[in-house]
């Protein structure tokens, strides 16, 4: 790792500055011209008062059993005859108290409400970002950084001795495996849009969001461009605190990367040079690295050892912490979180499994706040999606880490849920509710499947004889994503539900609706689709879309999925090849959604081999894909009827 040193740095920047004084100025000027008067005025005020309450260490540098330095700031009550708890938010993302760009601070009202209610409130950054030292691997490992950092938060004199991990998506995703590491000071965790955190649960394999399927979820191509580099500038050894706290006024070391196109960069073939390809920085994604898990992620099967020695979690990892765990429909993998949710619920010990609560809202990735009376997801309204997070939470927080009786236990249901369609929030003890059960529609058609002209039908029986749908699949002109549950992928796929009719248009897309429906279902947990399909080539994708179906057609997309054939028989199997013309038995990994279907409304399906750049394109080759630049049509056939029954089977809630 390239490493400049404190004096350094300031000549080169400064000199860079006489070079560029105009266009720096104009810039500045630019930049604060966005923040308005009264929000520069507020940021001031929230610092002038956060300085009045509390004691403020910033640039705090907390060395691991390994002797690499951790970044912190640290903010609590000024009062130093009591001791605090401790609510502690862990993240690769930058939160510098400095807004560089526009001379002001930045918002730190969360810093200033967490201090006068009573709590420290500890920001660090992961290993290998920022100010922080190290090379960085996903999930900031090794998961003994995550123990130090609450050790170290504990053994403070200020502190009570109870931590809290709080924060969503990077923020949230590295708690499990820490909390599964048992330190005695963690008293509670609330990971937000954690699915990235959770490599292995029960029916899935997705090894932290990186497949699905056994196919890889391009979304972390395009975030791990910003978060990999290692080539950065950073501070001598011996740099004071004052130092460093004078330099984050100057500089907060965030990478400013030229702009990339990702609807067309992940396009780029072979997939192992996407970054390349844009000039990104070497990393953890193609390269080998010095870290735990050796780097190299674009390389790796879905059960590879390396997945196994970073910071995600699997269910081998026993959690014995009390957890509130947010999840939203439109997020990339409710799936996976539902399972880790569940499994935590069955294996903690004693009276802590039934100290694991759960929201699932009807937003995209780590958009809870984000919601209105009027919350439009995509293209679909969800109506009034609000919650008062921060009540909850706050709550949560006074039970565990400071043993306020407020009753949060009770007052709350086990799972808050929120149902699309009739838009409204929902409670159960359990998920799926209770009482739900499962109603099964199988496939059928004349053979004429595709497009939504075609005459493909869900119905409440397999056809006696086989009219097998076929379709063509071309990865050089593969289904484009349109709306779904994805996140962080650049301009390339837009989150969120939205009218399906248009994509529904290609032949290579196999639709099957029920009739009109006579009565309302509510469907609230899992769906899972086996298919019967058969191919001439070696290897390819499977892809299935469940959609909401309105009287006027509009068509809206609730959850999707993907299975890559040569997976069909288990990640931890031999790969499975196929013969050409014999028939296969695919299930995929259950999707899952809450969402009414009014009387009128219909149940659609969607089959096709490939919804990109939402997963990456099967070549279908039978090679390894990630070094390939030609790939092969295949023609595919999805089989329906008594010998080959393939179905959809939904979970419905009756009440």
């Amino acid at each position: 790792m390239r490493r400049i040193i404190l004096p350094a740095l300031i000549l080169i920047i400064a000199a860079y500055a006489i070079l560029t004084s105009h266009h720096d100025r104009t810039a500045t000027a630019q930049q604060r011209a966005g923040l308005t008067p009264e929000v520069i005025a507020r940021r001031n005020s929230i610092e002038q008062e956060l300085q009045s309450v509390a004691i403020v260490d910033r640039k705090v540098m907390v060395a691991m059993r390994d002797g690499k330095r951790m970044a912190a700031d640290v903010y609590r009550p000024k009062d130093a005859a009591k001791k605090y708890p401790t609510v502690f938010s862990r993240t690769p993302y930058n939160f510098n108290f400095w807004d560089v760009r526009n001379g002001v601070p930045r918002d730190l009202s969360t810093e200033l409400d967490a201090v006068k209610r009573g709590y420290a409130y500890v920001q660090m950054n992961e290993r290998g970002h920022f100010f922080s030292e190290g090379n960085y691997d996903i999930l900031g490992p090794p998961l003994s950084d995550g123990d130090d950092e609450i050790s170290w938060i504990a053994k403070q004199p200020w502190s009570n001795g109870k931590v809290g991990l709080i924060g969503c998506s990077s923020t949230a995703e590295w708690q499990l495996a820490v909390a599964a590491q048992g330190s005695p000071a963690l008293a509670a965790i609330i990971p937000q849009g954690f699915g990235a955190g959770v490599g292995r649960v029960a029916p899935y394999f997705e090894q932290g969001n990186w497949y699905r399927g056994g196919a890889v979820q391009m979304l972390f191509i395009a975030w791990i461009n910003g978060e990999q580099n290692q080539v950065r500038p950073m501070f001598a050894p011996d740099a004071s605190q004052e130092d460093l706290i004078r330099a984050s006024k100057s500089f907060d070391l965030a990478q400013q990367p030229p702009p990339v196109d990702w609807s067309q960069a992940l396009r780029h073939l072979p997939e192992q040079d996407i970054l390349k390809a844009v000039d990104g920085p070497k990393g953890i994604f193609a390269d080998e690295m010095p870290v735990d898990t050796r780097g190299s992620m674009i390389k790796r099967s879905p059960n590879d050892p390396a997945w196994y020695r970073g910071g995600l979690w699997n269910d081998t990892m026993q959690i014995n912490v009390p957890g509130f765990w947010f999840m939203s429909w439109y997020d990339v993998s409710v799936g996976p979180n539902l399972a880790a949710y569940n499994h935590v619920r069955k294996t903690a010990k004693g009276e802590i499994s039934n100290q694991q609560y759960a929201v699932i809202a009807p937003v995209l990735h780590c958009s809870y706040k984000r919601a209105t009376e009027n919350t439009v997801v995509g293209e679909r309204s969800m109506g009034d999606a609000r919650l008062n997070y921060d009540e909850l939470t706050w709550a949560w927080f006074d039970h565990f880490l400071r043993g306020d009786n407020n009753g949060i236990l009770e007052k709350i249901p086990r799972v808050r849920y929120f149902t699309m369609g009739i838009n409204k929030w929902q409670a159960s003890d359990t998920w799926p509710p209770k009482g739900a059960q499962p109603v099964t529609f199988f496939l059928s058609s004349g053979g004429n499947a595709n497009t939504l002209n075609g005459d493909g039908a869900l119905s409440n029986s397999a056809p006696a004889a086989d009219s097998g749908d076929k379709f063509d699949y071309d990865p050089m002109n593969p289904v484009p994503s349109y709306g779904g549950n994805v996140c962080c992928t650049g301009n390339a796929v837009q989150g969120g539900a939205f009218d399906q009719r248009k994509m529904e248009e290609r032949k290579d897309i196999l639709v099957y609706s029920t009739e009109a429906l006579k009565e309302g279902i509510e469907l609230s947990g899992p769906v899972e689709v086996t298919l019967y399909v058969s191919s001439d080539v070696k290897d390819t994708d499977i892809t299935v879309k469940l959609i909401d179906v309105y009287p006027d057609g509009r068509a809206y997309n609730l959850d999707e999925t993907i299975q890559r054939l040569r997976y069909r028989n288990g990640y931890d199997k031999p790969l499975a090849w196929m013969e050409p013309g014999k028939v296969y038995r695919v299930t995929l990994q259950p999707m899952n959604t809450s969402n009414f279907f009014e009387t009128g409304h219909r149940i659609r399906l969607e089959v096709s081999s490939s919804n990109f750049p939402r997963f990456d394109r099967n070549l279908n080759t039978g090679g390894r894909n990630y070094d390939e630049v030609t790939g092969v049509v295949a023609h595919n056939v999805v089989h329906h009827s008594k010998q080959y029954p393939s179905e959809v089977k939904i979970t419905v809630v009756r009440k």
